[in-house]
């Protein structure tokens, strides 16, 4: 093939949606199992193929800067169900602005004591304390405070794996079966792939998830750069 067409923007947009394609397609068959989600296993046919096809990773990222872009979008898109169930959200607000804010907080410090527990260098810890943000602010926040991006949004996927696994046993064991409570969680932890797992199970759950999510992202963007300088 030719190596013109492979390192076109053509390509790497088509080869980013087929693999979010065939991992959705993936997903959906085998009961939306949590590791198979198409964030993890397209990202996995993309990272298996790049260097199979002999191209360079920041060409291939440069030329999905259109896709790039419309992450943002995509997150403000989510005031929609937010105004659907603002009746319930109004009830709730002091609770949930407290219970984000010590979530943001926990999720970015714990990571990084354990890195450093580890013997983790500074740039590793800088780039996992976003961990738990949506990608399109993990990424900016990452660079801001002088982490590694790319590292940023592999730990970011990670950390969102992680929790849709955990996430209903821990809520199985403590018989919690309130969706609000459900979305709520998963927006704050596993940001936007919990979001997207939230909206499979109804409406309510996606919109607490999504203001979970928003909120994180807010208090870590205002939180983070402030607590790095300090230090």
């Amino acid at each position: 093939m030719d190596q013109a067409l492979l390192n076109s923007p053509l390509f790497a947009l088509t080869l980013s949606l087929a693999a979010f394609q065939l991992g959705n397609t993936l997903y959906r068959r085998l009961n939306e199992f949590p590791l198979l989600h198409p964030t993890v296993t397209g990202a996995s046919l993309v990272a298996l193929l790049l260097p199979r096809l002999d191209i360079d990773y920041q060409d291939y990222l440069q030329a999905n800067d259109l896709l790039m872009f419309w992450l943002g979008p995509a997150t403000v898109a989510l005031a929609v169900p937010l105004y659907q169930q603002l009746h319930l959200i109004r009830k709730m607000a002091i609770p949930m602005l407290l219970t984000c804010a010590f979530g943001a907080i926990f999720a970015a410090g714990s990571a990084v004591v354990i890195a450093y527990s580890l013997g983790a260098s500074e740039v590793t810890m800088l780039s996992l304390a976003p961990k738990s943000v949506t990608t399109p602010i993990a990424i900016d926040l990452t660079n801001e405070i002088g982490g590694l991006a790319t590292l940023a949004a592999g730990c970011v996927a990670l950390t969102a794996v992680s929790a849709m696994c955990l996430a209903p046993i821990v809520f199985r064991l403590l018989n919690i079966t309130d969706p609000q409570i459900w979305g709520f969680c998963l927006g704050i932890t596993a940001h936007g792939m919990g979001t997207a797992r939230a909206f499979e199970m109804n409406a309510t759950a996606g919109a607490f998830s999504s203001l979970a999510m928003c909120l994180t992202g807010a208090f870590s963007a205002a939180l983070i750069p402030v607590v790095v300088n300090l230090i």
